[in-house]
């Protein structure tokens, strides 16, 4: 079920953390997804190996949410890096 709780929790973190990140992407809904959900698992799991935050279990708390977003926005500003290195 912790799985399952960060990919929901992903959905909503990819288009929070598209939101505050300025700029243009080159990806549309699916893609916003996508990230949403691998940085909601990235967040996850950094909360874990380096606080020691068990933040699976607390799906309302806040700190799960931060987690997350942050995770996202890791995830966004990476993918922006290469996919600018790509395009130009």
């Amino acid at each position: 079920m912790g799985i399952v709780a960060w990919i929901l929790i992903g959905l909503l973190a990819g288009a929070i953390a598209k939101a505050l990140t300025p700029g243009r992407d080159p990806g549309g809904c699916l893609l916003t997804i996508v990230i949403g959900i691998v940085g909601g698992l990235l967040g996850g799991w950094l909360g874990k190996v380096i606080f020691g935050v068990d933040s699976i279990k607390g799906f309302f708390h806040l700190s799960t949410w931060i987690a997350a977003v942050v995770g996202s926005v890791i995830v966004l500003l990476v993918y922006r890096l290469v996919a600018g290195r790509r395009s130009s």
